[in-house]
């Protein structure tokens, strides 16, 4: 006798396409999970492995930036410096950065003697690799980003598709989806350790994914601040300039940004935070300030640009700018590095993101171990069939 088949149902069809996106993207979700875990408290690993980074606070008068930038110039010749950091307990970061030729180093000086600490080229560094890998694969920005960031997109429709499947029919099986049964066979435990650790890291990995999707895709990214902002247009960051019409004979005004600079320590003493300074490179270039009261994450700072020759502020109208300013679709839009990595919620938030992105890496693995387990039992019951 032939069985009747039965008919299927909606969650049949759900669960057909869960596994065929997972096994799509697989490899790459592992990927970024593994590459997430390496990267959530890279801060710390690098504090105490990398201890040119720290300096004690000395009851001294600091070095204007100008002078730092000269000091760094010296040691690293033939490069353009983009800014200079200033942090309590941490050694100034001379920072040269540049697209085409293609460079990135941190020179690490002194900022209360002038002393050159580290000449670091940031392309050697292990995290800035794992960096290059998580967001491009090691390839090319152009073709590398967009497939881990469609990877990511297909990881959504996953645990969409999986909260689908998680949910139960009734009571009574309610009871199994939150709990793993430690003491069944391993193929059961798997099964469990999908199903319900699954379910509670979606809650947090969802928000992840979609923030490396903001990251990855910029419609994406202008959807959600077209949705966060009731309809407005992201406005675009776009370089300010200084004023060079009035007088063509204008060259570069160094001094301005240590004027600036010092306005900006007398204004706040006690400031315990960031500041980062870009030192004009030619003449129309303005002076650039970001001032971070928390360096553990980056929504809060605040941007500020001026007019090298005459000092005077250039207001603009991007996201960032002024943090007083911004709306509540800038300040979403200025959280999403901070929400991705865990920042937002302190220590706390990165030992979470930390634990989200390993059982996310070994969902494809957990995933993959129940298919072939599927596979094994209906050839065993047709084999039986016979």
């Amino acid at each position: 006798m032939f069985e009747k088949k039965k008919n299927k149902t909606f969650k049949y069809w759900v669960g057909r396409i869960h596994l065929w996106l997972g096994l799509t993207s697989g490899l790459f979700v592992c990927f970024l999970g593994i590459t997430g875990c390496i990267l959530a408290f890279e801060k710390e690993i690098e504090n105490v492995t990398q201890p040119y980074r720290n300096l004690a606070i000395q009851n001294k008068a600091l070095l204007p930036p100008t002078q730092l930038k000269q000091i760094a110039d010296k040691a690293l010749p033939n490069k353009k410096a983009h800014s200079v950091n200033y942090q309590p307990g941490k050694t100034a970061q001379v920072v040269y950065y540049n697209f085409d030729p293609e460079y990135y180093y941190i020179v690490f000086v002194n900022q209360y003697t002038g002393e050159v600490v580290k000449v670091k080229n940031m392309n050697d560094d292990f995290f800035r690799i794992v960096i290059m890998g998580h967001y491009y694969l090691w390839l090319p920005p152009t073709i590398g980003q967009p497939i881990l960031t469609s990877a990511t997109l297909i990881f959504v429709l996953l645990l969409i598709s999986g909260l689908i499947l998680w949910w139960p029919k009734n009571k009574a099986a309610s009871k199994q989806r939150f709990t793993i049964k430690w003491n069944a066979k391993w193929r059961r435990v798997n099964y469990d350790f999908h199903n319900v650790l699954g379910f509670y890291i979606t809650w947090v990995i969802i928000f992840i994914a979609l923030t490396g999707m903001v990251m990855g895709f910029q419609w994406f990214a202008k959807s959600i601040y077209f949705v966060s902002s009731g309809g407005k247009s992201l406005i675009e960051f776009k370089e300010t300039y200084s004023d060079t019409t009035k007088n063509a004979k204008l060259t570069i005004n160094t001094s301005a940004a240590d004027k600036i600079w010092t306005a900006y320590l007398k204004a706040d003493p006690q400031f315990k935070g960031s500041l980062d300074v870009h030192v004009p490179e030619n003449e129309k270039a303005s002076i650039e300030i970001a001032k971070n009261p928390n360096p553990e994450t980056y929504w809060k700072s605040d941007y500020r640009y001026f007019d090298q020759h005459t000092l005077k502020e250039i207001e603009v109208k991007h996201a960032y700018g002024k943090l007083k300013n911004t709306t509540v679709a800038d300040k979403i839009y200025r959280m999403n590095y901070d929400i991705h990595v865990g920042s937002i919620a302190g220590l706390t938030g990165k030992v979470i993101a930390f634990f989200a992105s390993l059982i996310a890496a070994s969902m494809p693995i957990t995933g993959v171990l129940i298919w072939i387990g599927r596979n094994k039992k209906k050839k065993k019951a047709a084999a039986n069939a016979l």
